[in-house]
């Protein structure tokens, strides 16, 4: 089903939905509490955690096959080549493994001006695709 009937159905909403609009889908065992982010000609986007991610997602995102090995998927990792790795679905439907961070820099997130600065250099408000770089730095300096 798709989350826009979802959403109607569970807020009782017959007409228009605009971009800000909080909800609770409530689905078998869990609740899903979002805000609609953006909406467009055919269909919405909203703002999910992990949890709701994995719930309404077609297959369990717990772990996958990549290279002949079960990994898990979307939870960040000590890195071989890079600081950290991730292994996640790619536009494809494929597992990839995206390395990301320096291995000589730490993050000193704790410090408001570096936080700040980091998060504007790279645009982390618009992280990107899960099967970038980008997007897992930019949760990584959140």
């Amino acid at each position: 089903m798709r989350i826009l009937d979802l959403l109607k159905n569970s807020t009782g909403l017959e007409n228009e939905i605009f971009e800000g609009d909080y909800f609770d889908i409530e689905l078998d065992d869990i609740v899903i509490e979002s805000t609609v982010i953006a909406v467009k000609h055919d269909g919405i986007v909203i703002n999910v955690d992990d949890t709701a991610l994995a719930y309404l997602s077609t297959e369990p995102l717990s772990e996958a096959e990549y290279q002949g090995r079960k990994v898990p998927l979307g939870k960040p990792m000590a890195g071989d080549v890079k600081k950290s790795k991730v292994y996640v679905k790619g536009p494809s439907g494929r597992v990839v493994k995206v390395n990301f961070g320096d291995k000589k820099m730490k993050i000193k997130k704790s410090n408001p001006n570096r936080r700040k600065s980091f998060r504007a250099r790279h645009n982390c408000d618009n992280p990107g695709p899960r099967h970038k770089a980008r997007y897992w730095s930019c949760r990584a300096w959140e």
